[in-house]
């Protein structure tokens, strides 16, 4: 089996298209293979495997953390989300810039966000299960996030009326973000 990459357009960021064998019986799939992730330039060192279950119209995010710098591996393994990355390295050329892509059970498509990337996701079928493979193990004192509809970025959240935790609801801007003493670990 052999993964296939789309880079999307800002750097770092990566559509994974893994071969799907499907037949009358379902189907199978190498969701992670060291190996093949490292030959085209992804990680092969996971820590951490997160799942969440989330209903329609949930939007989560936008998550990041700093200590450890943590990069996503997302995959949708029930229903349907859009899944969303921003890049938020100080002096990177795409500060601020996002990439989205519609993921689901169906389309197999994973999403690759390096660290000091912010990620989240919504979810547009009745409820969804997302799974990310982390590179760091989670820490809470070194965790944040973003409005998840910050102005500035200008993420096209493919829903108009949300259900958000109060965490996500106040959230500071990437501006607010960018002000803080933590951001310096985030450099282009």
């Amino acid at each position: 089996m052999q993964v296939k990459i789309e880079k999307a357009p800002i750097a770092g960021v990566i559509v994974v298209k893994p071969d799907v064998f499907e037949d009358e019986r379902g189907f199978f799939m190498e969701v992670f293979r060291k190996d093949q992730f490292e030959e085209v330039g992804l990680p092969g060192n996971f820590v951490q495997l997160n799942h969440s279950a989330s209903a329609k119209n949930v939007v989560r995010g936008l998550h990041f953390q700093w200590a450890p710098a943590m990069g996503k591996l997302m995959r949708v393994t029930s229903g349907k989300a859009f899944l969303a990355a921003v890049d938020i390295r100080k002096g990177s050329p795409t500060l601020g810039k996002w990439f989205g892509v519609e993921a689901s059970a169906e389309n197999k498509i994973q999403l690759w966000a390096p660290a000091c990337f912010a990620r989240g996701f919504c979810v547009l079928s009745d409820s969804a299960e997302i799974q990310y493979l982390c590179t760091g193990i989670y820490n809470p004192k070194g965790e944040s996030g973003i409005l998840w509809n910050d102005p500035e970025i200008g993420i096209e959240w493919p829903v108009s009326d949300p259900v958000l935790s109060e965490k996500d609801k106040n959230a500071q801007t990437l501006a607010q973000w960018l002000e803080t003493e933590e951001s310096n670990h985030f450099r282009y």
